[in-house]
């Protein structure tokens, strides 16, 4: 179940809740109580070990506005 981090708008308060992705939009109530709340955006890092490949990159595209796709190029 995803992880989800709030921050309350009377303490400043943040927090965390697990809940299913089909409540992620649902009202939060902070530990305190409180129920003006917004979720917060949050990144994930991803890292790659020194035994990974190389990624391999997508091939330019070539010709017209869309790579050509459209009969443009």
């Amino acid at each position: 179940m995803p992880t989800y981090a709030y921050r309350c708008r009377e303490c400043t308060g943040t927090f965390e809740l697990q809940r299913p992705m089909s409540e992620s939009g649902a009202p939060a109530v902070c530990p305190d109580g409180h129920a003006d709340t917004v979720k917060l955006l949050t990144t994930i890092a991803l890292t790659g070990s020194a035994n990974s490949p190389a990624p391999v990159s997508a091939p330019a595209p070539s010709g017209g506005c869309c790579g050509g796709g459209c009969g443009c190029g």
